[in-house]
């Protein structure tokens, strides 16, 4: 064998494993990238605060976990994300949660970084499934506002802004799976409700509370109707579904919801499991902590 052989020879055993160790490590470390511990609780501090390219405006992030939870281990836990978080997220404090009778899940608030009205505009657009000019005049008013403040049907754009922005940097940074759900009340339970009717199974628990059918001529509503009347089947992943109101909100809510609930139950689809309940003497406001310890004793409850 010739000088040139041997040289040649040489060079490939040296290098193929330097080679192999830095594919190795280039493809591996997505796979093994950290994950990152939960933070302790400054005040009301966010614990993120996402910028969103698609709906151009920022996002807060308040998160909550399983008192276990670790990054030492190798659990992974589903996930309900929470509409308007920077209000609601007191009330999954994991101390104020029997984990005994619920699964342990992750829970991630979101809300909009704007406060007071510029927060409410921000709910009207994210929120709202379709143009609605009559509730935009109309609440304009209400809040005493310039006309063309407030804008309505951007919940398509929101839910493209969860799939793409906010629900993959949790899961980029945090131990979760593919087990997601989502809640909300009042016009967060109208985009709630939305992100139901247009199940891909992205989601497959819904907390649907107090939710603000009757606006734009209960479109919502009217669809779900249609839907739950002419489709005999719907093909989606096992899906849970937990529907609330209180008893004092407008009589006009409380029958919506009934509708909604009880068109959905008649409807018998044998891969989704409902509940529904109406809170004795509580308000719009007041209904809040109970439906959302309602949402997680629905979806959330250990099989016995």
């Amino acid at each position: 064998m010739n000088t040139f052989k041997l040289t040649k020879m040489n060079f490939l055993k040296s290098v193929i494993p330097s080679l192999l160790t830095f594919l190795l490590f280039l493809f591996c470390t997505p796979l093994c990238s950290q994950k990152l511990a939960p933070k302790e609780r400054v005040k009301n501090e966010p614990d993120h605060i996402i910028s969103s390219n698609i709906m151009q405006k920022d996002y807060l992030i308040h998160m909550s976990f399983p008192k276990n939870y670790s990054t030492k281990d190798t659990i992974t836990y589903p996930v309900l994300y929470v509409l308007d978080g920077k209000s609601t997220y007191k009330y999954f404090n994991p101390s104020n949660i029997d984990f005994k009778k619920i699964e342990q899940v992750i829970f991630v608030g979101i809300s909009h970084k704007a406060h007071g009205i510029a927060s409410r505009v921000n709910r009207f657009y994210d929120y709202t499934p379709s143009l609605d000019t009559i509730s935009e005049r109309k609440f304009e008013k209400i809040y005493g506002v310039p006309k063309g403040t407030i804008k309505t049907g951007g919940a398509e754009k929101f839910l493209e802004c969860l799939k793409k922005e906010i629900i993959p940097f949790i899961d980029t940074h945090y131990k979760t799976n593919s087990d997601r759900g989502i809640s909300g009340h009042s016009l967060g339970g109208l985009f709630t409700a939305y992100c139901f009717l247009n199940s891909d199974s992205y989601f497959t628990r819904f907390g649907i509370n107090s939710p603000s059918l009757q606006l734009n001529e209960e479109k919502i509503l009217n669809k779900a109707i249609l839907k739950f009347t002419n489709s005999k089947t719907w093909d989606i992943a096992p899906t849970k579904v937990f529907f609330s109101t209180g008893e004092n909100e407008s009589p006009i809510m409380v029958s919506n919801i009934l509708k909604f609930s009880l068109y959905l139950k008649k409807s018998t689809y044998k891969n989704i499991d409902m509940n529904w309940h109406i809170y004795r003497n509580k308000t719009h406001t007041s209904v809040i902590p109970l439906s959302l310890r309602g949402t997680l004793a629905s979806l959330y409850s250990k099989k016995r």
